[in-house]
């Protein structure tokens, strides 16, 4: 059986959890913008799978309000603590903790008005059965709302060092781990064979230069998990090192620029 730590190809940790945060920050905008389209109404049942410490369960929460309800799922004991302890300091008793992932869950049928899964699935080893166990925990009518990436698009400009290699470097990463990393590219077809009606698909990233949140939240991932690549054998310590110096050169040259990859945001209802 693998510790709750080995599931997370990212880890879990102090610094984690504050890279996460960051992370909803730079995102949330973004993040908004998506749930304005998706007729989130008060009252609402909501599960957020892979929830981590719970940033956009607390933003949904607003969404919901009080006679709504919200569930976060999350195989991190570490983060469902913290998820706990802002609900109990903000008196929030409408939101429920659950540990495990969808895999090893057991849902009622049409239970939820809304799922919501942000950079979750592009780690599940088998998508397929995520869905379909998220489809059927749906009410009729109910909204399967997912973030998540079809890993194009990560260019660091002026283009043409190592860091040329990282975009395959990275989705090699993922798919260490049992991921996918163009899951995006593939989930309206998964949508549409498991009947739900696609109302929102499109594609949202970030550029900025050494300032910016965006380059901020790249420079949180890269500077630690470059070298974890390497120790997983994903690549060699040598190019490790040249793609993580190219990293640093841009990063103290203020005209460079980064672009985040592709991120495909996709929201279906149950028929």
């Amino acid at each position: 059986m693998k510790k709750k730590s080995e599931e997370y190809i990212l880890g879990i940790s102090e610094y984690e959890l504050e890279r996460l945060r960051f992370q909803h920050g730079v995102w949330k905008g973004i993040t908004e913008g998506f749930f304005d389209k998706l007729g989130i109404k008060e009252g609402w049942k909501v599960l957020d799978v892979g929830s981590g410490p719970g940033f956009a369960a607390f933003d949904l929460r607003q969404r919901v309000g009080s006679t709504g309800a919200i569930t976060a799922l999350e195989p991190s004991e570490m983060y469902l603590d913290y998820f706990r302890g802002e609900c109990f300091k903000n008196n929030w008793n409408n939101m429920h903790a659950v540990l495990g992932t969808v895999e090893d869950s057991e849902f009622l049928d049409n239970q939820y008005d809304m799922i919501f899964a942000r950079w979750v699935i592009a780690f599940v080893p088998d998508p397929g059965l995520f869905l379909e166990k998220l489809t059927r925990t749906l009410k009729p009518g109910g909204v399967l709302a997912i973030m998540d990436y079809a890993y194009e698009g990560l260019l660091l400009y002026p283009n043409g060092g190592a860091f040329d290699k990282m975009a395959e470097t990275v989705r090699s990463y993922w798919r260490h781990g049992g991921g996918d990393p163009y899951i995006g590219a593939k989930l309206p077809k998964m949508f549409k064979e498991r009947n739900l009606s696609v109302f929102e698909y499109y594609p949202v990233g970030q550029c900025g230069g050494p300032d910016s949140g965006v380059f901020r939240w790249a420079d949180k991932f890269f500077t630690v998990h470059v070298q974890q690549m390497v120790d997983m054998g994903i690549t060699t310590q040598e190019l490790g090192d040249e793609m993580l110096k190219d990293w640093v050169d841009h990063r103290n040259d203020p005209d460079s620029v980064f672009f985040s990859p592709t991120i495909a945001n996709i929201a279906g209802k149950k028929n």
